[in-house]
């Protein structure tokens, strides 16, 4: 009696990991051809042919296309979320080399959430897609990137305090070194491309300069002593 409990628990179990398996498969064909195609363009015969099931499997997963972009977008948001967060434990929180410092934050932020898959993904989808699902996007403009900025608020004012820096505006100061990291490839990415390494860290040492520049404290001045002439 045992064993045949522990039989069917164990085909059970198999039988949920093929279909999270299956799910997970559907869900990056999808991404693929939504990105590739917009949401109007795909069609479920494209995904089921790319996530290598049939169309059945996926309605029976997902009953309609609209829920299936759906779930996608929500996957993408949840990775692109995590990682966002992950980047943003490293931030500096030493003064003795932040130009160095800050400069490798913006670089690690704009390779892994900005140029990466999930990240050129979701700058599609809001532009082709934004006006059809507005309440995704705001979902995880709130989620995502508005947080994401509050928090490097705080870090800023956490530095400022500290004597490193001069902000009067930590929200503001929050929001420009954000824009000021993305200034560079902006175009760059506007035409389909990927920045190489080398192009991602001279945006990111561009972005941190100018933002030191604003927001950096003053070096105290080194007064030249004033050679006094002695006459006879």
């Amino acid at each position: 009696m045992k064993q045949n409990a522990a039989t069917a628990k164990k085909v059970t179990e198999s039988a949920n990991r093929g279909q999270c398996a299956k799910r997970m498969s559907i869900l990056e064909a999808a991404g693929e051809v939504f990105c590739r195609e917009g949401f109007s363009g795909a069609s479920i015969d494209e995904i089921a042919a790319e996530a290598c099931v049939s169309r059945q499997t996926i309605y029976n997963h997902y009953r309609e296309k609209e829920t299936l972009f759906m779930a996608v977008v929500d996957d993408v948001m949840t990775r692109a979320n995590g990682m966002m967060f992950s980047i943003l434990s490293t931030f500096p929180d030493r003064t003795d080399n932040l130009e160095d410092d800050l400069t490798g934050f913006i670089f690690r932020l704009n390779k892994n959430c900005v140029c990466n898959h999930d990240g050129r993904f979701l700058r599609k989808l809001v532009q082709t897609e934004g006006e059809r699902h507005p309440h995704l996007f705001e979902s995880w403009r709130q989620q995502g990137p508005l947080k994401i900025t509050n928090a490097l608020a705080a870090l800023f004012a956490r530095l400022s305090i500290g004597g490193a820096l001069q902000i009067e505006d930590f929200d503001v100061a929050a929001r420009q070194f954000m824009a000021l990291g993305n200034a560079d490839l902006q175009m760059l990415m506007l035409f389909g491309e990927t920045p190489t390494d080398e192009q991602i860290e001279s945006a990111a040492r561009n972005a941190v300069r100018t933002f030191l520049r604003a927001y950096g404290r003053p070096q105290p001045s080194r007064e030249v002593p004033t050679l006094v002439s002695v006459t006879a």
